[in-house]
């Protein structure tokens, strides 16, 4: 559901501060991209097999919902960066068609409406950070949004405490919080929360997120688009962005950038893109949002 943008000028509000402080584990770009950099570099004597072993030897990134639209996007990106990856999927054979062979891959057989102990299981503890693209899928089935989007995310979560991994990610949407921002009859509000209300599931699991204590970055785009990329990411706190479309490609490149950034942490940001806008690195885009 594509939209031209619209942002409005929200009035922010100071609200006191967390009682608990939590410190963002270190760089992912280090750990990531460093070894692939000096194989890179003229003259280096570090072979492909060193790099690969490398590989083999890093924590890697969960990827729940690894075979959809916009996860399977978030799985190459992750490969292209050099990230080793768990793909967690539901159809094994899907994910092998659907995914190309890679070393750095892994496909885990999960499902997140199971509870939060086979999660744990499949995430393990050789995970570092943990990113949800899951969706539900449209039907006659009107508490699937809450089994998936609520219910699942939370497992997630809750999984992740299980197996102290402590970087979430989660693909989130605009207006999730559509009643609080005056949006109850947005067309878009309307039509997303016709099947089982899914916003306001998506809107309670953000909350459980927030209060987990867990580092997270909730991403929230705007109508997603197949389509390449034809403008450039613009950046907004949250309840901002009431409408606009994006390139699933571009949300799976800001998952990605926020595993590298500490100024992603903590943090709800909305997104959308604009031919207009201006190419702004990843660093301004994240730090230029204050949370509430």
């Amino acid at each position: 559901m594509a939209f031209p943008l619209i942002a409005r000028n929200p009035t922010f509000h100071t609200f006191p501060s967390h009682t608990h402080h939590f410190t963002a584990p270190s760089s992912f770009r280090t750990k990531s991209l460093t070894i692939i950099n000096f194989a890179k570099m003229e003259g280096s004597e570090i072979t492909q097999q060193a790099v690969d072993d490398d590989l083999s030897l890093k924590k890697k990134v969960f990827v729940a919902g690894a075979t959809g639209s916009t996860g399977k996007r978030i799985v190459e990106q992750l490969l292209a960066k050099g990230f080793a990856v768990k793909a967690g999927v539901r159809d094994l054979d899907k994910a092998k068609t659907s995914l190309s062979a890679n070393p750095s891959l892994q496909f885990v057989k999960v499902d997140v409406t199971e509870g939060s102990d086979k999660l744990a299981e499949a995430i393990g503890d050789d995970t570092e950070a943990v990113v949800c693209a899951t969706g539900f899928r449209p039907g006659w089935d009107l508490l699937a949004p809450w089994k998936v989007d609520n219910f699942g995310t939370v497992n997630l979560v809750e999984a992740c405490r299980k197996v102290n991994v402590n970087r979430f990610i989660l693909i989130s949407s605009i207006l999730v919080n559509g009643a609080a921002m005056g949006q109850l009859l947005n067309p878009a509000y309307i039509f997303l929360n016709v099947f089982g209300l899914t916003l306001v599931a998506k809107l309670q699991a953000e909350n459980h997120i927030r209060k987990s204590g867990i580092n997270y970055t909730i991403i929230r785009p705007g109508g997603l688009k197949n389509d390449p990329p034809t403008g450039n990411v613009v950046m907004e706190p949250e309840d901002t962005l009431y409408e606009g479309s994006i390139s699933r490609d571009q949300v799976a490149e800001v998952a990605v950038e926020s595993l590298a950034y500490p100024e992603a942490s903590y943090k709800v940001v909305e997104i959308v893109a604009r031919p207009d806008a201006p190419k702004r690195a990843y660093h301004d885009l994240f730090g230029s949002i204050v949370q509430r």
